[in-house]
């Protein structure tokens, strides 16, 4: 018998996917939001949670609006990127359990 994912293991997985995702292509909100189907206020939490990983990301503005532009991991700090990559579908899977 399978143990659901708790909320806590949940947002962990959360912030690796977003953190692969921004590692691997220019995002900025609205990238997100269509790549993941999360609501905006639920990727910024996150975003903003990185630091609490290690994991350094800054918006790298691109343009003259004050929101154009795009995330970039700047380091993953102590999470191996290479393990998120590999371990890509079961994280997956989790997070839509």
């Amino acid at each position: 018998m399978e143990h659901p994912v708790s909320k806590q293991k949940k947002a962990f997985l959360r912030k690796l996917y977003l953190a692969y995702l921004i590692d691997n292509e220019r995002h900025n909100l609205l990238s997100l939001c269509k790549a993941t189907g999360m609501p905006r206020r639920t990727l910024q939490d996150a975003i903003s949670a990185f630091v609490d990983l290690g994991i350094e990301c800054h918006f790298i503005q691109d343009g003259e609006r004050h929101n154009a532009g795009y995330y970039h991991i700047h380091t993953w700090g102590p999470i191996s990127s290479s393990w998120v990559r590999t371990h890509l579908d079961d994280l997956l899977a989790q997070l839509n359990d």
